[in-house]
């Protein structure tokens, strides 16, 4: 029987996380610790949370952390890190479709490189609206759509190579634009995280707060 998309996506993911050292290392994205360092500590949800670098640094910082990914061999990954800096996650193994949360109960949400199905983002990005309370933080860093050609020339830099699940500003604006922008740029910037971004990478970065 012909195994589905998500089917193949997840084994992807599982097969990448069995590996002994931690795919995109074990210190958080520059642009999450950055902008998280900002606000004060409460609930956060942490979407395809992988190995758990961005949930264990929130935790760090004194952040509930949710976190959720579709890898088993993720999470083992992520619980074993926590467990490293005497933190815990709350760390759930499902698809965002599958998940079912209690509305307006995150504080912030990291939707750090949480790239999604073309056909599935919008639909997500709105599920996920919903989880996050009045004046909550949405902050994203993920691969721009003028990723395609450094990643052509570059393959270990990484990133989607369906340009449908790579960002745009102008989808940024059009799934969160009752958002108040603290931040929405595109640019070139040189990635050094872990095995599988290495190298220069264009991506979308965006901090939202929802009205």
């Amino acid at each position: 029987m012909k195994k589905s998309w998500d089917e193949m996506y997840k084994n992807m993911w599982d097969e990448r996380y069995k590996e002994t050292t931690y795919a995109y290392g074990k210190g958080p994205n520059v642009f999450f610790k950055e902008w998280l360092e900002k606000f004060t500590p409460g609930t956060i949800l942490m979407p395809a949370d992988g190995e758990g670098r961005n949930g264990v640094f929130a935790a760090c910082l004194g952040w509930k952390v949710t976190s959720f990914d579709l890898s088993i061999e993720g999470k083992a990954k992520a619980l074993a890190l926590a467990k490293e800096f005497s933190v815990t996650l709350d760390y759930i193994v499902a698809d965002l479709e599958q998940l079912d949360l209690n509305n307006e109960s995150f504080d912030a949400i990291g939707l750090i490189y949480a790239h999604f199905a073309a056909d599935k983002k919008e639909v997500y990005h709105a599920k996920l609206n919903k989880y996050l309370k009045p004046g909550g933080l949405i902050i994203l860093e993920a691969f721009s759509k003028n990723h395609i050609a450094l990643n052509e020339c570059n393959p270990s830099v990484g990133g989607p190579k369906d340009i449908d699940m790579l960002y745009s500003k102008g989808q940024i604006l059009a799934d969160f634009g009752s958002y108040e922008l603290l931040i929405l740029e595109e640019e070139e910037i040189e990635l050094n995280e872990g095995k599988y971004h290495i190298g220069k990478g264009s991506v979308i970065r965006f901090v939202g707060r929802k009205m």
